[in-house]
């Protein structure tokens, strides 16, 4: 297991300008992470491989790994020229991916209003073509591409699996988010039990739950079913992190595990405490 953090969790510090990309690295670096996930949120990335270029040097002068390249996408569009040409733009985004050296990619899917497994079922062979495209593309690199279990339409399990095995190709798996399951009111054990054999990557991210009938107020967003959900420190959160953490390492999962804050909390403090809570769970687990 190669432990690491993934850029989101300093989105905080990077949007209110405290940090840039390069800080970024050099702050995960002193925190003893093995690997720095590259998410542009907070920093102009897509289509610049000049910055690529920096960042791929700044990790390895730091000893430190790029773990994995996460962006977005959206391949439910509104006529068949706009959905080539995403198609094309996320191609874009595996020729960068190559240049800052990384070996596993995530890309979104799709968005839709209709969440229903009704509309799931309608759209399943044209989001696998879409991403069967561009796995065979980044084939070329050697870059395993995935999806992550995010974004409400393609985010419980067995979705993510439907979609996997439509798709049909040994470079597209999925980067597993221990946390989003419960925005599709999954059980984070039990989804993690469902797909760990197909993940290619995973994300540890926790969350307070409360019940659809309790609304908690501001800075909570709902699940599917309308529960609330809020972003913790890893550890401090309504998740069986123990039970999820376990699950993992009795897999034999020995790839990236990314750190993901995205709590309220001051994000290098949240996102050191969630780092030591980790390590620290890991290492009780036999």
């Amino acid at each position: 297991m190669k432990l690491g953090v993934s850029t989101y969790s300093l989105f905080q510090a990077l949007k209110s300008g405290e940090m840039d990309i390069m800080a970024v690295i050099d702050w995960i670096a002193d925190q003893g992470g093995e690997h720095v996930e590259i998410v542009p949120l907070g920093y102009d990335l897509p289509g610049n491989f000049e910055l690529a270029d920096r960042i791929r040097e700044k990790a390895a002068s730091r000893g430190i790994e790029i773990s994995n390249y996460a962006i977005g996408a959206n391949f439910l569009t509104d006529s068949e020229e706009a959905y080539q040409q995403e198609i094309e733009r996320v191609k874009g985004e595996v020729d960068l991916a190559a240049r800052l050296g990384v070996k596993k990619m995530r890309h979104d899917v799709a968005q839709s209003a209709d969440r229903s497994i009704a509309n799931f079922n309608k759209q399943l062979d044209r989001m696998a073509e879409a991403c069967r495209q561009i796995a065979d593309y980044a084939l070329t690199y050697g870059i395993t591409t995935s999806v992550e279990n995010h974004g409400y339409f393609v985010q419980h399990s067995d979705r993510v699996q439907a979609l996997i095995q439509a798709v049909d190709r040994p470079n597209f798996r999925t980067t597993l988010d221990v946390g989003n399951f419960m925005c599709a009111d999954e059980n984070s054990v039990a989804a993690v039990k469902n797909n760990i054999s197909y993940a290619s990557m995973v994300h540890i991210k926790d969350f307070y739950l409360r019940p659809s009938h309790q609304n908690p107020g501001q800075g909570w967003f709902q699940t599917l079913q309308g529960n609330y959900l809020r972003g913790a420190i890893v550890g401090h959160g309504d998740i069986d992190m123990r039970a999820v953490l376990r699950v993992i390492k009795d897999s034999g999962y020995d790839g990236y595990i990314s750190l993901e804050f995205e709590g309220m909390e001051e994000c290098r403090t949240g996102t050191l405490i969630g780092l030591q809570n980790i390590k620290r769970l890991w290492e009780d687990i036999e």
